[in-house]
């Protein structure tokens, strides 16, 4: 996550592929890793299937875009979005770029704005194809984000339903992308710094989050597997630890 400074984002969006239900918990995400200083969305707004949009745009200051649909079945959207992530690009005034869809059409887009030195995070459902995952520096399955902006349940049963969201289970393949990054960077002795550990992964698998497994931090979901030593060390600083992690099997 880039904590360092604020991030100038451009936040487009593909309402074709994007259910309108969510835009609460996508934009409270995106807020983690920067400000949106565009935020568009893309759509045929003469179809029925976009009409839940309009009536979220107004209160998160997102700006349509109409595309016309030319011919039956072909998504126009796509092209008027990258037409214009081209067109940010050039202004010169962004950091990075969030793009928001399920569709693997954007893959090209997103390798583009890397190569360019954008930071680029992608969000999308779990079936989003895997190129256009791999493609971004970091990809969030909209599935875990939080639903509360639009939803009728009390905080409470709220924050329970998050904490249940689960869409990949613990399995050995995930011990072993863990086991082998852990190995990739440890010091002499074993020990991995978790901190750097997540970056870490992030650069082989851009779509890990702990959060994909029903934790909200990559800690508790490394305690979880029992494959790994933990050592929390002192700093001298109250409240404050540097936690490190050490394979089993090494």
């Amino acid at each position: 996550m880039e904590n360092a400074k604020d991030l100038r984002l451009a936040v487009l969006i593909d309402a074709d592929n994007i259910p309108s239900r969510l835009i609460g918990g996508i934009l409270e995400e995106i807020a983690k890793y920067g400000a949106p200083t565009f935020k568009r969305i893309y759509a045929d707004w003469t179809k029925p299937h976009v009409a839940g949009w309009k009536s979220v745009l107004l209160d998160h200051a997102i700006t349509p875009v109409q595309q016309y649909s030319y011919t039956t079945g072909k998504n126009s959207s796509d092209s008027a979005l990258i037409i214009d992530a081209m067109d940010i690009l050039y202004t010169g005034r962004m950091d990075g770029f969030c793009l928001v869809s399920s569709d693997s059409d954007f893959t090209r887009l997103a390798t583009r704005l890397r190569e360019a030195g954008m930071k680029v995070f992608g969000m999308g459902e779990q079936k989003t194809p895997p190129a256009f995952r791999a493609a971004c520096d970091k990809f969030i399955y909209i599935e875990i984000l939080n639903q509360q902006e639009n939803s009728p349940e009390p905080d409470k049963k709220r924050n329970e339903t998050k904490k249940e969201k689960v869409i990949s289970k613990p399995d050995k393949n995930l011990i072993s992308l863990l086991t082998s990054s852990v190995n990739d960077i440890a010091d002499e002795n074993g020990w991995a710094f978790l901190g750097e550990l997540g970056s870490f992964v992030l650069k082989k698998r851009p779509d890990f989050d702990p959060r994909n497994y029903g934790f909200e931090k990559l800690l508790p979901l490394i305690k979880s597997l029992h494959s790994f030593d933990i050592d929390e060390r002192e700093t001298g600083r109250r409240n404050v630890k540097l936690v490190y992690v050490k394979a089993k099997n090494r």
